[in-house]
């Protein structure tokens, strides 16, 4: 136990530090770098809760998709942060305000006792015993049968929001060579394909139909 609370803090400090620093660095490329930092360090939490589903989803997920993406994003685009921070001061009240109105709701939410976080919540039915049900195992169980139908409904509204920004983004572009398979299959050899007589001390010379 007591080897478990100090991987404990030590993982959620590094979490805090590097969500810190994602905001606070002046360089995008090392925000991306804490926030992979950050993704890491919450999968290591998520292991010693048990949850080592959540845990490999976090990993393969954000950090190897949507972490990355953002850093080759970041790279390859030529953004001038510069000019995006230029109005930050601008925006500053208006945010600040937003801010507050926020942190009054939460503190009115827990002051009037709404949510107890002394009291854990009940659930409707029992947890499996961990020893005898792995935890992505109960949820494989739970998101295939009782949820089948929810789960195929989600595949296909990603499908039609991949479809939909595909057709969005599309544009005709004139003058680029273009894939033709039916030519390609239609091509004889003696069309692509010609024997040339090179006789000594000349060199070979192609001329185009």
């Amino acid at each position: 136990m007591i080897i478990q609370t100090i991987v404990f803090y030590v993982l959620a400090v590094m979490t805090v530090g590097s969500g810190l620093a994602v905001i606070s660095s002046r360089n995008p490329v090392h925000s991306v770098l804490f926030l992979i930092l950050a993704f890491f360090n919450s999968a290591g939490l998520f292991v010693l809760m048990d949850a080592e589903f959540v845990a490999m989803i976090l990993v393969i997920v954000y950090v190897g998709a949507v972490a990355v993406l953002f850093l080759f994003v970041v790279m390859m685009l030529d953004v001038d942060f510069a000019k995006l921070r230029a109005g930050f001061i601008q925006y500053l009240p208006i945010g600040a305000v937003v801010g507050a109105i926020l942190l009054a709701e939460l503190i009115l939410v827990f002051a009037s006792g709404s949510i107890d976080i002394s009291k854990p919540a009940k659930m409707a039915m029992p947890m499996p015993d961990p020893a005898q049900v792995q935890n992505t195992e109960a949820l494989g169980n739970i998101l295939y049968t009782n949820y089948a139908y929810l789960f195929q409904i989600a595949g296909l509204v990603l499908l039609v929001a991949m479809i939909g920004a595909i057709v969005l983004t599309h544009r005709a572009r004139v003058g680029v060579k273009r894939q033709r398979i039916a030519d390609q299959v239609a091509r004889r050899p003696k069309d692509a394909v010609r024997l040339t007589d090179v006789k000594p001390g000349e060199g070979a010379s192609w001329k185009s139909d």
